[in-house]
């Protein structure tokens, strides 16, 4: 890791089918906050129709083909990478749940450090959505 990875957060995962609460700072997003009450945090989840399996094979094949990721943790309905900027390796968290009673991806991305990530979390996020998208099409 970079001279500006912190350390692993040890809040991660899913706990009662949810993943860890936004931080305080803006530089994080998460699809499970209400979108009203916390919008500056708020991200939709990752929607998909048909078979969730497929949806979720999907996914890791979108998080693996990304630059500078690294899987820390991968199950049936769990991923968690880790993934790092370019020039100082600041890392982000990113999580994905997938909540099949709903039939959403759950995400949540976070810095681990600073306050500002200039819209980098949320646009992952959305990058990870296009490329979704695209692979249906």
């Amino acid at each position: 890791m970079g001279l500006f990875s912190g350390t692993r957060p040890d809040n991660l995962g899913v706990h009662d089918g949810r993943l860890a609460p936004p931080k305080r700072t803006p530089n994080n997003v998460t699809s499970q906050v209400d979108k009203n009450a916390d919008p500056e945090h708020y991200i939709e989840p990752l929607r998909y129709a048909g078979d969730a399996r497929q949806a979720w094979a999907a996914l890791r094949q979108v998080v693996d083909g990304m630059q500078r990721v690294k899987v820390v943790k991968s199950e049936p309905n769990y991923l968690y990478a880790e993934f790092s900027t370019k020039l100082m390796g600041y890392v982000d968290d990113t999580e994905f749940y997938l909540d099949e009673k709903a039939g959403v991806i759950h995400v949540r991305s976070a810095s681990r450090l600073g306050r500002s990530d200039f819209g980098v979390n949320r646009g992952r996020i959305e990058s990870i959505r296009a490329k979704l998208a695209q692979a249906k099409a």
